[in-house]
C-alpha cells in the first residue's frame, strides 16, 4: 500500500509540472497575439508618428521635418515648408498698376474695336506676382510671345497671345462669318500672314499701354520682335519676380487670352510713382502752408549793405589805425556801386541824397552767378 501511495503522489508531481508548462506556453501565446501597452499608448498619443521600423518620432522631429520648428522660422526655412515657399513670391504692393491696367482695359475695347469692326469685350481676370522662369514653363503651346521694349525705361516686357486669339483674330480681320467660332489647324507653325495680321493687333495693344502709363510717366513700347518658342523669349533672369497681367478678350462666339509680363527691373523707373494710392498724389505737400509762408516771406526783412569801394591794406596799416584816420577810395560820386544782400550783389545804384538822408537808386539788376 505504502509503494501505490508514492507513486500516485508521484504521478501527481509529473501532471503538475506538465501542467504549468502548458500554461506558461498559453500566456506566451497570448502576449504575442496582443500589442504591448506602452507601444499602444504611445501610438495613439497625439503628433506622433510610427515608422516602419517601429522608432516613433517625437514632435520636435516631426517639426524638423516639415520644416516649422521655431528656430528655422527665424533663420532660413527648410523641410517641406522651403519646397512650398521656393515657388511664392514676395512683392511690393503697387497700388496704381491696377489704375493703369483698368485705364488699358477701356482703351483697348475701343482700339480693337476698330480694328475688328466687331463687337470687343475685354475684361481683366488678375494681377498677380510669379517669378519669370516658372511663368515661362507655363505658358500653354502654341502662342505667340511679343517682346516689346520700353524706350524711355531702357528694359523689356512679354505679351503672349495664346492660341484660340489667334485664331479668332485672324478669322475676323480675313471677312470670317458671325456667329461662327474660328477653325483651328493644331500642329502646324503659323503662316507669314498669321503673325503680321497679330502683329497689327501687338501694335494697337502696346499704342494703348503708352497712353495707359503716360499719366504717371511717358513711355513708349516698341514691339522687337515674335517668338514661337519661349526659349528664344527670355528677357530677364529665371529667379527674377515680375507683374503678370491676365486679359480675356471676347468677340461673339469667339474669345481668348493675352498675358502681359512685366518684370520688377522694368518698373524700377517709376517704383515710387507705381506706389501711390491714387493718381497725382504728393505726398508732404499742403497748399495752404505753402501760401502762408510765402506770404510771410515777402514781409521778412532784409539787410541790404551798399558797398561804396573795395581796397587791398596791409595788416600792418590796419593796427595802425586811430579815429579820425582816412581811407582813400578810387570811387567817384558819379560812379555806381553794388548793392549786396548777404554775400549776394543784387542790384548796381547810384548813391545822393533826399530829404538830409543817403538814398540809393536802382539801376541795374545783376544775374545770380553759376559757382
Amino acid at each position: 500500500m505504502m509503494e501505490e501511495d508514492n507513486t500516485e503522489e508521484e504521478m501527481s508531481a509529473e501532471e503538475l509540472a506538465m501542467m504549468k508548462e502548458w500554461e506558461s506556453m498559453a500566456e506566451d501565446e497570448g502576449d504575442a497575439d496582443e500589442p504591448d501597452a506602452s507601444v499602444q499608448a504611445d501610438a495613439s498619443a497625439p503628433n506622433a508618428v510610427v515608422e516602419d521600423d517601429g522608432r516613433i518620432l517625437d514632435q520636435n522631429e516631426i517639426d524638423n521635418l516639415l520644416g516649422f520648428d521655431d528656430a528655422m522660422s527665424q533663420g532660413s526655412q527648410s523641410g517641406i515648408e522651403a519646397l512650398i515657399s521656393s515657388a511664392l513670391v514676395n512683392y511690393e504692393r503697387l497700388p496704381m498698376l491696377d489704375v493703369v491696367f483698368d485705364r488699358l482695359v477701356r482703351l483697348m475695347s475701343i482700339s480693337l474695336r476698330n480694328l475688328t469692326s466687331d463687337n470687343v469685350e475685354i475684361s481683366l481676370d488678375h494681377i498677380s506676382s510669379v517669378r519669370f522662369g516658372d511663368y515661362l514653363n507655363s505658358i500653354p503651346l502654341p502662342a505667340m510671345l511679343s517682346i516689346f521694349k520700353a524706350e524711355e525705361w531702357d528694359d523689356h516686357g512679354l505679351m503672349v497671345i495664346d492660341s484660340a486669339l489667334i485664331y479668332s483674330i485672324v478669322d475676323v480681320l480675313l471677312g470670317g462669318r458671325r456667329g461662327t467660332s474660328a477653325m483651328r489647324v493644331e500642329g502646324r507653325p503659323y503662316t507669314v500672314i498669321e503673325q503680321k495680321l497679330i502683329e497689327r493687333m501687338v501694335n494697337v495693344i502696346l499704342g494703348d499701354m503708352s497712353d495707359s502709363f503716360g499719366p504717371l510717366s511717358p513711355v513708349t513700347f516698341r514691339l522687337e520682335r515674335i517668338e514661337t518658342n519661349p526659349r528664344f523669349a527670355t528677357i530677364t533672369q529665371s529667379n527674377n519676380a515680375g507683374v503678370l497681367v491676365r486679359m480675356r478678350i471676347d468677340m461673339g462666339d469667339r474669345s481668348g487670352r493675352v498675358e502681359i509680363m512685366l518684370p520688377y527691373a522694368t518698373l524700377e523707373p517709376i517704383r515710387e510713382l507705381l506706389l501711390q494710392m491714387f493718381m497725382g498724389e504728393k505726398f508732404g505737400r499742403d497748399s495752404i502752408w505753402e501760401t502762408h509762408l510765402t506770404r510771410e516771406l515777402y514781409l521778412a526783412d532784409v539787410q541790404a549793405q551798399a558797398v561804396l569801394g573795395e581796397v587791398t591794406i596791409p595788416l600792418g596799416d590796419i593796427l595802425n589805425w586811430e579815429p579820425g584816420s582816412t581811407i582813400m577810395l578810387n570811387t567817384r560820386p558819379e560812379d555806381s556801386i553794388e548793392l549786396r544782400v548777404g554775400e549776394r550783389a543784387m542790384f548796381m545804384v547810384k548813391m545822393g541824397q533826399l530829404q538830409g538822408r543817403i538814398a540809393i537808386n536802382i539801376e541795374e539788376y545783376l544775374e545770380a552767378k553759376e559757382t
